[in-house]
């Protein structure tokens, strides 16, 4: 393969590398919001039988990364529902044995949901594995016709990483596997995972595409030095 194709190939790796740890940093793989609405009446004043309508109204925004909770709650009161008087936010680890049971019923779901962060961890580990591979295979022409395959079991391998975690995601929320994710939506960090994943089979495909091009001599992926294999005589 030409110099400018692992040129090409290592900075895709990299954008495809700083979308995975933002993906695993995020932390709103999945959000869930939850409205609490509480109505009172009030005799507006002593002998009449006119009265206000309050309420007391408690917004809750919970934010679920792959290692983090947040939850994000706003109390408000009064006859305008738009408007909230105290706000919070606050994160925590996550999953947690006790605190989110699973030592007991939702055990399936924590190992699932742990799993997930693992096979990121993972990936990011074997992008790195894929830069390095690139820097060495720059080095000498010999080695930049073979470190190719490297490069590209080693994309692909990262691809599949984000995959899992992708699917053990969207099947959690699908069906709704931890108490609150009957309505969880999507968030950057499951965008972010989605968008890593496919960009990397593209930039597995693509490596292999021309490695085995450059290997059959094709100049547009040899270069200059298009190489053949020498035939027996």
């Amino acid at each position: 393969m030409r110099k400018i194709s692992y040129v090409i190939t290592f900075l895709a790796v990299v954008v495809s590398l700083i979308f995975t740890v933002l993906s695993l940093t995020h932390v709103d793989w999945c959000a869930v919001i939850m409205q609490l609405l509480f109505l009172s009446h009030e005799q507006a004043f002593a002998g009449s039988s006119s009265s206000l309508l309050w309420f007391l109204g408690i917004q809750i925004t919970l934010k679920y990364g792959l290692n983090t909770l947040c939850e994000l709650r706003k109390v408000g009161s009064g006859d305008d529902k738009s408007k909230f008087e105290y706000s919070s936010y606050e994160c925590r680890p996550f999953p947690k044995r006790v605190q989110d049971g699973c030592e007991e019923e939702n055990s399936s779901f924590c190992a699932a949901w742990t799993s997930a962060a693992y096979a990121v961890e993972i990936s990011i580990a074997l992008a790195v594995l894929a830069l390095l591979a690139i820097l060495i295979g720059l080095s000498t022409g010999s080695r930049r016709r073979r470190i190719w395959r490297t490069v590209a079991g080693l994309v692909a391998l990262q691809a599949a990483m984000q995959i899992v975690a992708f699917a053990i995601v969207t099947d959690t929320m699908r069906t709704g596997a931890f108490p609150t994710f009957e309505d969880a939506k999507p968030g950057v960090g499951y965008a972010f995972n989605t968008f890593t994943w496919i960009f990397s089979v593209i930039i597995a495909v693509g490596v292999v595409v021309t490695g085995i091009s450059a290997d059959q001599g094709h100049k547009w992926a040899a270069g200059n030095r298009a190489y053949r294999r020498i035939s027996d005589a």
